[in-house]
């Protein structure tokens, strides 16, 4: 309505003297009413079983490293170099607090800011220390400040505690007496021997002490190859007594008692399938097949970026990430989301792919996440319900989400043609309609008694199941309301028109 708005009136204002703020304030009026009348008619209702979640299940996390993210106090600035991306580029706990809702708003309910003890590199892979923080981040109290202003916003703060590989510099490995606690060097890495009792009641104790002064929502357990199952249960044990809500997830397989499972494949398989279109998707559902929930994403802070792959295909990756953002967070795993993927970041190995985050980007992929993380925390169903595959055949996808109290439809049509699905009163039940959320479309019942659903190419719809009920009153009220609204205002351009010339008639 704007658009018409725009094509049938703007050239006559301009004639009527009408002045640009007038114009503005019209047309803001009337998209204000349409967008009312939207929400309406297209967003879900919460229920009462969207209580607060206690399950990681229900969960997204946002992946980043605090020095590249946002630099947001110059007191701790010292020996940066942002022109050299193997230096500290500045990014600290500060900044993390700056940007609170610009993470927020794209509806992240976990933010995994990677290792925070001292380090000599910005991404924390040469630990010198378990116990003290990165002076390069902040002090103790910003970090706390963080974790708090998150907490407030309903985010939780999840942190790195790597098990092994540090800094031959590493207090532990200047202290004589622990001598016995070094298996190994390697590539300018301490590797500990995790079989001594002695270090594993160390790394638990060190553990358990961070997560008793700091009201963490989940620990990240890395560099845990080398550990055995019983230790790392352990440890999992161990900081699950100190704080019952906290979770323990991994970034390597293992068979100890995480909260969620991970599989290098599992980025391989998401990556592969949407860097281009019509790919083999037959292994799209993989990563579902366990017990446990599992992190899904399409890359990882030790990959190369998506954006590079889709790349190399020739294709445009705004519009790759897009598809699979879609899929990502429609699907029953837990979406795990690097930084700098809503801002199409590029690079085929690190630090390149550690790039200092760029916040004066286009912000066509970050609206679209906010859109669809926003459909997905508002209903429990799309983060939890029972997950049906109804069509998965080389890139294209669909599927439902369904609980007691609600079915929704996702489409995934992620091939090189426009495509066409026919749903069945047995699949959706009877009476019902189909209301697309992000590109608007309903779909009703036809004469040959199935909902076609029609999708272009390189799209993703997610369709709410709703009894059809006929036409949307409200819409059409608003919709009536609007045009009453803009014939008014015609009616008096038009007499102070006429005023005006008849003054400039007596004036000549």
């Amino acid at each position: 309505m704007t658009v018409l708005f725009g094509k049938m009136t703007m050239d006559w204002f301009e004639r009527e003297g009408i002045t640009v703020k007038f114009k503005k304030w019209i047309s803001a009026t009337a998209a204000s009413l349409l967008l009312a009348t939207s929400f309406v008619s297209t967003t879900p209702v919460a229920h009462a079983d969207e209580a607060a979640s206690t399950s990681i299940a229900e969960e997204s996390i946002y992946d980043l490293l605090v020095d590249r993210f946002f630099n947001g106090s110059g007191t701790n600035d010292f020996d940066t170099n942002t022109q050299d991306p193997s230096k500290f580029a500045g990014g600290d706990f500060t900044g993390l607090q700056d940007k609170l809702k610009f993470i927020g708003e794209m509806g992240y309910t976990i933010v995994s800011i990677g290792p925070i003890f001292s380090t000599e590199k910005y991404d924390g892979s040469m630990l010198t220390s378990y116990t003290t923080i990165e002076r390069h981040f902040g002090t103790t109290e910003e970090f706390q400040s963080v974790v708090e202003a998150y907490k407030a916003k309903n985010m939780s703060i999840m942190v790195d505690f790597p098990l092994n590989n540090v800094s031959p510099n590493h207090e532990w490995v200047k202290d004589t007496s622990k001598a016995d606690w070094i298996a190994s060097t390697n590539n300018g890495q301490v590797q500990w021997d995790l079989s001594n009792k002695a270090v594993q009641e160390a790394l638990i104790q060190s553990a358990t002490d961070f997560v008793s002064t700091y009201d963490v929502g989940g620990i990240r357990l890395t560099n845990i190859a080398e550990a055995d199952t019983e230790f790392v249960n352990s440890m999992i044990a161990a900081l699950k007594e100190t704080k019952e809500s906290l979770y323990v997830i991994a970034n390597e397989e293992s068979d100890a008692n995480f909260d969620a499972t991970f599989s290098p494949a599992t980025a391989d398989i998401y990556r592969n399938i949407f860097k281009n279109v019509d790919m083999d998707s037959s292994k799209l559902m993989e990563p579902f097949t366990g017990e446990k929930p599992t992190q899904i994403m399409v890359d990882s802070l030790e990959t190369h970026r998506f954006t590079f792959d889709s790349a190399n295909e020739n294709m445009f990756p705004p519009t790759r990430l897009k598809m699979a953002m879609g899929a990502l967070f429609m699907l029953p795993g837990i979406p795990v989301v690097q930084y700098g993927t809503e801002i199409a970041m590029n690079g085929e190995a690190k630090p390149d792919t550690h790039q200092l985050y760029n916040f004066k980007t286009d912000e066509e992929l970050i609206d679209y996440i906010k859109n669809v993380q926003s459909l997905r925390n508002k209903s429990a169903t799309l983060r939890n319900g029972d997950f049906e595959v109804i069509t998965n055949e080389n890139g294209l996808l669909v599927f439902t989400r369904t609980s007691d109290e609600e079915k929704w439809v996702i489409m995934v049509n992620n091939t090189g043609k426009t495509q066409r699905v026919d749903l069945t009163p047995e699949q959706l039940g009877e009476g019902k309609m189909l209301n697309g959320i992000l590109h608007e479309e309903k779909v009703r019942i036809n004469e040959k008694e199935v909902y076609p659903v029609i999708l272009d190419r390189e799209m993703v719809e997610i369709y709410q199941v709703r009894n059809d009920e006929g036409l949307n009153m409200p819409y059409m009220i608003a919709l009536g309301l609007v045009w009453v609204i803009f014939i008014g205002f015609v009616v008096i351009i038009i007499k102070r028109g006429k005023v005006r010339r008849q003054e400039q008639d007596v004036q000549q």
